[in-house]
């Protein structure tokens, strides 16, 4: 009877059995709402499409929201897969519009790594385009609540995953219980690349701390730290001085859980969990060396993005890897194409308002800028006469620059930004407004266009900013520019495994990645270091490191409080049973870039952790150079030498301590005592009036 129930479980792993489809909603993959407005728009969502997902069976499922004021029959909606259009139609009278379409290979990309998908309007509210080119309540809107319903399968799963495609499914890396610091580095590396292909929860463990359900993670330390059960699975083995990354793929038979659709009234659906036994997919990436050479070597060819991506097969053997990216100082960093910040050329048609959109960030700049130029070449219609044309740029919605166009239909338009109107990311928007003179636009909608050169246009910024006090808007690419090395307290080491790879990633999260810091225990640190790199310390409160930065706006060895300056409430204390992060940034001696994360409480990885995410966020103030934050909270300020919001308790005497302490109660005492006294003497004065009038 086994051995008929195990050919029969064979059987099922050759025919590659299903599983449940597994539900991907826009929202989860960062799509909230999109509005598509304006007489015609579009949107696009470029979506990585996992190895293991069998597409022939897929489907994608849009809901969309159309303006209340839209003549329905009169206003179409486009859908368009691969750059194919797959479904047209008018709207329907439904408030919420679900579009279901099938997938097949065809939906993907050449290189079949992503769905390219795309939603094309044409919209009218009234029978008169003319009138309704300027009409705001012209809009459609994408809802995050689309969703991709996809099917995987076991079937080609050996030859479809490989070295290049397998980090975008990992979602966990296991490290040696006791690391080294090259563990720690390759945690690191590991972290930000997978950081890079969007997973929004990357799960670090200890080797002796590993959940059973794992199925898909990497495996970092050197031969001789990996345990022995997971070193069986490796069939290749380096040799003296040679990394290795290994790719272990295997099928297992799991619980899995998927989702199924289940529809209500009013077309409305929910999803519900369906949790069945089925071959699961197992992938094991070994990140690993015969030594510490070799191990370097293979941490080595993790930041480099050329090699990972080309290496098509299950191994990987290095036997030497240098980061030939590495630079101090680079003058391209100054300047940005739009191009180079993902802008495509697109051709733009039609009157009214034709718009596009880019992004950037000031960590794409070698330093902080103080000042960018911007400088926007294109072409347009010529313009006759008295038709009337503007080019508009904004900055993160706010106008500030607009002209008027020549008929000469050449575009070559220059504008300045300064600090004040920058923001640690930023969105740039250039805008064309063409309007036919002669006040017919029925056939302006193919007579007038437009088309942004995104090669020739760019930002440049020759000025950096430069304050007296370093903040953490100026955090990363204050450590852009020299070396920069990471310290570490031996004993809270192992504790900072991701915040190791949040900072790493964030050092390389520009267009310009070419930032590999050095690693050292804060015990083995030769100090010189401490004026001649850039420092990102990872220490223990307590840790006798910290006495070599007399600059740091907070000083551990001493007990200090943070008020609120709004109305001088506590808002911090020190305290070890509390897990908090505690994050402050400032300058060295050497005018070097100098960053130190705490940690306190029991969960101190959560509390590192927690702090060098805080401090990369779109922050409200630009001169905040003290973060602390835990699970749930942060709180920014800023500190310096005679800041009012800082005050070291231990700097008052015995008498004063005392006093602060139990000053309210001893008021409350002597407020008791007048009370009584004043009973006892009123009472007194009455009985002397009786005995008067007696």
């Amino acid at each position: 009877m086994n051995k008929v129930l195990s050919f029969f479980l064979f059987l099922m792993l050759l025919a590659g059995v299903t599983s449940a489809q597994s539900i991907v909603t826009f929202k989860s993959l960062g799509y909230d709402d999109d509005v598509i407005s304006g007489v015609s728009g579009s949107s696009a969502y470029f979506i990585r499409i996992d190895p293991s997902v069998q597409i022939e069976g897929s489907k994608l499922v849009m809901f969309i929201e159309p303006s209340q004021v839209l003549l329905r029959a009169h206003s179409y909606l486009n859908i368009m897969i691969n750059d194919k259009p797959v479904y047209s139609t008018h709207l329907a009278p439904d408030s919420i519009i679900r579009y279901t379409i099938k997938l097949d290979r065809a939906s993907l990309t050449e290189d079949k790594k992503y769905l390219k998908v795309q939603i094309r309007t044409l919209l009218n509210v009234t029978d008169d385009k003319c009138k309704d080119v300027d009409n705001p309540s012209m809009w459609v809107k994408i809802k995050g609540t689309s969703y991709l319903s996809l099917l995987k399968t076991t079937t080609n799963f050996f030859n479809n995953v490989n070295i290049s495609n397998c980090f975008d499914t990992k979602r966990a890396i296991i490290y040696p219980a006791n690391p080294s610091l090259i563990d720690l580095k390759a945690v690191g590396w590991v972290y930000a690349r997978l950081k890079r292909t969007q997973i929004k929860q990357i799960k670090v463990y200890p080797s002796n701390h590993v959940p059973d359900s794992l199925t898909n993670y990497v495996v970092v330390g050197n031969m001789g730290s990996i345990p022995e059960d997971r070193k069986q699975l490796l069939k290749v083995k380096p040799q003296e001085g040679q990394g290795l990354l290994y790719l272990r793929k295997d099928v297992v038979m799991r619980p899995d859980t998927g989702m199924r659709e289940v529809f209500k009234k009013n077309n409305d659906i929910t999803f519900e969990k369906v949790v069945s036994i089925q071959p699961v997919p197992m992938e094991v990436l070994f990140v690993t060396g015969y030594s510490d050479e070799g191990y370097n070597n293979a941490i080595t060819t993790l930041a480099n993005s050329n090699v990972i991506n080309s290496s098509f097969g299950d191994f990987l053997i290095i036997n030497k890897a240098e980061n030939t990216g590495v630079k101090t100082i680079d003058e391209s960093k100054s300047r940005l194409t739009l191009k180079d910040m993902g802008g495509l050329t697109s051709f733009l048609q039609g009157i009214g308002s034709l718009k596009n959109t880019y992004s950037f960030k000031n960590s794409d700049f070698a330093f902080t800028p103080k000042e960018i130029e911007i400088k926007i070449v294109g072409n347009y219609a010529n313009l006759n006469v008295n038709d009337r044309g503007f080019f508009n740029i904004y900055l993160n919605g706010i106008l500030i620059s607009s002209e008027k166009l020549d008929p000469s239909g050449k575009l070559n338009a220059s504008a300045i930004i300064n600090r004040y109107e920058l923001q640690k990311f930023n969105t740039l928007e250039t805008e064309f407004r063409l309007y036919p003179g002669n006040g017919n636009c029925e056939n302006s909608f193919t007579n007038y266009f437009a088309e942004i050169n995104v090669a020739k246009s760019y930002l440049q910024t020759k000025i950096p900013f430069i304050a007296n006090n370093l903040s953490f808007y100026q955090y990363p690419e204050a450590f852009n520019t020299g070396k920069t090395t990471i310290v570490l307290s031996r004993k809270t080491a192992a504790a900072t495994a991701a915040t190791i790879g949040e900072i790493i990633y964030e050092l390389n999260n520009n267009l310009h990645a070419d930032n590999f810091p050095d690693f050292v225990f804060s015990d083995q640190l030769d100090k010189s270091i401490l004026k001649k790199n850039n420092i990102i310390a990872l220490l223990e409160k307590d840790d006798p490191i910290m006495k070599e930065f007399p600059d740091a706006p907070i000083h551990f060895e001493r007990s200090f409080r943070l008020y609120n300056n709004e109305n001088n409430k506590v808002v911090y204390e020190l305290n070890d049973t509390v897990s908090n992060g505690l994050a402050q940034i400032f300058y060295g001696r050497g005018n070097n870039g100098t960053l130190i994360i705490t940690g306190t409480g029991h969960k101190l990885d959560q509390a590192f952790l927690s702090a060098a995410k805080s401090i990369t966020d779109q922050l409200s103030t630009l001169s905040s150079n003290i973060c602390i934050s835990d699970e749930f909270n942060k709180y920014l300020f800023n500190i310096s030498k005679d800041s009012d919001n800082l005050e070291y308790t231990d700097a008052k005497g015995s008498f004063a301590q005392f006093w602060e302490a139990y000053n309210l109660y001893i008021l409350l005492v002597i407020l008791v005592l007048i009370l009584i006294s004043f009973l006892y003497v009123r009472s007194r004065v009455q009985k002397s009036q009786e005995s008067f009038n007696d």
